[in-house]
């Protein structure tokens, strides 16, 4: 009998903790195979091996209710957030997380659950597991899903950067209205102007050091090269085929160590590098299947060559990554 009222004592013990991680009343989440298009309450989609390395970079659009999150200038995840309602609104500028705890209780509301809380004020503003309603309804938290709020907090450390976009607050790299790519602090126009065959932009002293990611889209028709969360690099792209033959997938690879001891198809001057594919959308293919398709300026391809590294990252998608710039601001998104 003992042996029982043990085992049932534990059983309890372990329910009470599962529901104060997990309070019935928040909203659980649910997964989303997209990058882009619009979420229903508590959908999120979260694929940090997209950018595997890399600073990390929060942003909270309060006018969309959505959050995304970027490494090294990639978007890794967005969710569905819920921010404050009207007389508790939460406020837009630019944050550092000041404080983690996994499970914490309110000071401030009735000892309320705040399980995976990631503080970002001392006076009551922090990123934590909620309900969600579909709409602004918090006191000046920023509430997300329980499960997606379990993995951004297994992501992020003290120190690391959010920045919440109101729509009125002049904030860096359009936090209202975020995409594919995070837009650098010094954005201008220029910096996405069209493209003609074989032309590029090169600017590897905007970021010397760091990871590198590269992003080619079918949709832009474009290469796009971040070191370090920054831009440094793009260059127009042509992709052999029509229609929808001329779609690449949605693919990423990561570069291995060594060569294949073969001459690189879009440079002389180096040996082709060796890839992996991390993870594929569809049909899976190797990189060297895409990259028989793909056509862009050997200078630069040269020069891009130069900067590569073991672990550097190589998304190829169908979706496209630029968007005009949004008509009452100076900053640009992605989508």
């Amino acid at each position: 009998m003992k042996l029982r009222a043990i085992i049932a004592l534990s059983i309890g013990l372990f329910t009470a903790t599962q529901a104060m991680e997990q309070p019935s009343f928040h909203t659980k989440g649910t997964p989303t195979g997209k990058p882009t298009g619009p979420l229903k309450p508590g959908q999120y989609w979260w694929h940090p091996e997209i950018s595997p390395q890399g600073p990390l970079m929060i942003l909270i659009s309060i006018p969309e209710q959505t959050m995304h999150v970027y490494r090294n200038g990639i978007l890794i995840g967005r969710s569905t957030v819920s921010t404050g309602s009207k007389g508790h609104e939460t406020p837009g500028g630019v944050f550092s997380i000041l404080e983690k705890n996994k499970t914490y209780y309110s000071k401030k509301y009735d000892n309320a659950p705040m399980p995976n809380m990631q503080r970002l004020t001392w006076t009551g503003i922090a990123m934590h597991s909620g309900q969600l309603p579909g709409y602004a309804a918090s006191h000046g938290c920023v509430r997300l899903p329980y499960d997606f709020s379990q993995l951004l907090f297994a992501t992020t450390n003290s120190g690391g950067t959010v920045i919440i976009g109101d729509g009125k607050t002049p904030v860096p790299r359009l936090a209202s209205n975020p995409g594919l790519m995070l837009a650098p602090k010094d954005f201008s126009p220029e910096m996405v102007h069209a493209l003609a065959k074989n032309d590029y932009d090169w600017n590897p002293e905007r970021s010397p050091e760091g990871p590198i990611t590269i992003v080619i889209t079918s949709a832009d028709k474009a290469m796009y090269v971040y070191r370090n969360g920054e831009p440094i690099g793009r260059a127009a792209i042509e992709v052999n085929g029509r229609g929808f033959s001329s779609h690449l997938g949605n693919h990423v690879f990561t570069m291995l160590e060594g060569t294949t001891g073969k001459p690189s198809r879009f440079t002389p001057n180096h040996e082709e590098a060796r890839w992996m594919r991390v993870t594929s959308e569809g049909k899976p293919v190797d990189a060297d299947s895409l990259a028989s398709r793909l056509n862009f300026s050997p200078d630069f391809a040269d020069k891009l060559a130069n900067e590569l590294k073991p672990g550097t990252t190589v998304i190829v998608t169908d979706y496209p990554v630029v968007r005009k710039p949004v008509a009452d601001t100076k900053y640009f998104a992605g989508d």
